[in-house]
C-alpha cells in the first residue's frame, strides 16, 4: 500500500493496550523535556514532506480512538502515581491533534475531561485551523492548544494540505480569546534562501496577533530524520529541496544540519523572540545537545528531569496550574 492511500479514510477504533507513553530521546547527550504522549490519533491527512510517519507507520490508515473513558482511565491511573508532578500530555506523537476534529470530536471530549484534573495539562498540537468546536468549552485552563509554525514559503513547499499561516494565526487568536494557553513550536526550522527574513516576520506576526502572556511555552528545533528516510522524502516529494543542504549524522542516529548552521538559525530566531516576549517565557530547544543549549541560551538544564521541572515551575509561577510550588528534587528522581 502506498502511504498516501490510507489518508483518504478514517477508522474509528477502540483503545488497544497502553496508550500513554513518554516522548523521549534515547541518547543522553540530547535533552528531552519528558512530555507524555497519549496515542489517541494514528496518522495524519496532511502531507508534510519531512514527516517521520512516512517512514514509521506500516498501516497507512488514519485512526482515531473513540474510547475516551478508557483513555482517561489510563491517564488518571498514571497521574495518580505521582500527584506532586505536573504532567504534560499531548495527542500529537503519531498524528495531528485537531486535523480531524470536525469528524471525530475527540479533542473536545478530552478537553472536558482534563478540565477536572489537578496535576495534568493537555496539549493539542496542530497544523490545522480547526478550533471552533473547542471555543465554548469549559477547559479550566488545563488545555494548551499548540501550533507547529513555519513561514508561508515552507507551508506551501513542504506542508501540503495543512492550513496556511494566515489560517493558523486566525485560529490561534480565537483560541487565545477563548482563554486557552498557546504553545508555539518553531520546529522543524527549514533552511532556504531568505530564511532569516521569513522567520523574523513569522515571530513578529505571531506576537502581533496574541499577547506573549498567553504563550505557555515556545520550542525551537531544526529538520532531522532517520538516514533511511532521505530516499523516501526524495521519492515521495521529488520537488522538495529538503535533502539538499549539508547534513550530519548525530549521536542519536538522526540526520541534522551541520552545527554552525543550526546555531545560526537558533540564535537568529531566539534573538527575535526575546525582543517580543518577557524574560519569564519558557523557550527551549527540542531534541538538541547540551552544548548547543549553551551556545544559544548561555546555559543548559542539568538533566531531562530538570527541564521537566522548569516547565512545571513556569506554569506554576505564571498561571498557578499547581496548588503548590513544584520541588525540583522530586522531578530529578
Amino acid at each position: 500500500m502506498n502511504y498516501r492511500d490510507g489518508k483518504r479514510d478514517l477508522e474509528v477504533i477502540a483503545k488497544k493496550g497502553e496508550a500513554l507513553g513518554t516522548c523521549a530521546t534515547f541518547n543522553r547527550k540530547y535533552l528531552c523535556c519528558r512530555a507524555h504522549v497519549l496515542r489517541a490519533v494514528h496518522n495524519c491527512p496532511f502531507e508534510c514532506s519531512y514527516c517521520f510517519l512516512q517512514n514509521y507507520l506500516n498501516d497507512g490508515a488514519i485512526k482515531s480512538v473513540n474510547d475516551i473513558d478508557s483513555l482517561m482511565s489510563e491517564v488518571r491511573t498514571k497521574i495518580g502515581e505521582q500527584p506532586w508532578r505536573l504532567y504534560r500530555i499531548g495527542t500529537w506523537e503519531l498524528g495531528d491533534s485537531l486535523a480531524l476534529e470536525d469528524k471525530t470530536g475527540q479533542a473536545a471530549r478530552l478537553v472536558r475531561e482534563f478540565a477536572g484534573l489537578k496535576n495534568a495539562v493537555l496539549e493539542l498540537k496542530t497544523k490545522s485551523c480547526r478550533v471552533d468546536t473547542l471555543l465554548d468549552l469549559d477547559h479550566g485552563g488545563r488545555t494548551v492548544i499548540s501550533w507547529s509554525l513555519n513561514p508561508q514559503y515552507v507551508v506551501e513547499s513542504e506542508e501540503h494540505g495543512a492550513a496556511s499561516l494566515e489560517q493558523r494565526l486566525k485560529a490561534m487568536l480565537k483560541a487565545a480569546q477563548a482563554g486557552y494557553l498557546i504553545g508555539l513550536h518553531f520546529d522543524p526550522m527549514i533552511f532556504y534562501r531568505g530564511w532569516e527574513r521569513d522567520y523574523e516576520e513569522l515571530a513578529n506576526r505571531i506576537f502581533d496577533s496574541i499577547s506573549p502572556d498567553m504563550a505557555a511555552w515556545i520550542s525551537i528545533g531544526s529538520l532531522r530524520f532517520d538516514p533511511e528516510m532521505k530516499k523516501k522524502i526524495e521519492n515521495n516529494y521529488p520537488e522538495s529541496r529538503l535533502t539538499c543542504p549539508e547534513m550530519v549524522l548525530g549521536d542519536d542516529s538522526k540526520m541534522r544540519y551541520v552545527k554552525p548552521l543550526r546555531l545560526s538559525m537558533y540564535r537568529h530566531l531566539y534573538g527575535v523572540l526575546r525582543k517580543r516576549i518577557p524574560e519569564d517565557n519558557l523557550v527551549y530547544l527540542c531534541m538538541e545537545r547540551w552544548d548547543v543549549w549553551d551556545k544559544v541560551f548561555g546555559y543548559h538544564p542539568d538533566s531531562p528531569g530538570h527541564l521537566d521541572y522548569m516547565f512545571a515551575q513556569s506554569l506554576y509561577k505564571r498561571y498557578g496550574l499547581s496548588s503548590e510550588a513544584p520541588q525540583r528534587k522530586l522531578y530529578e528522581e
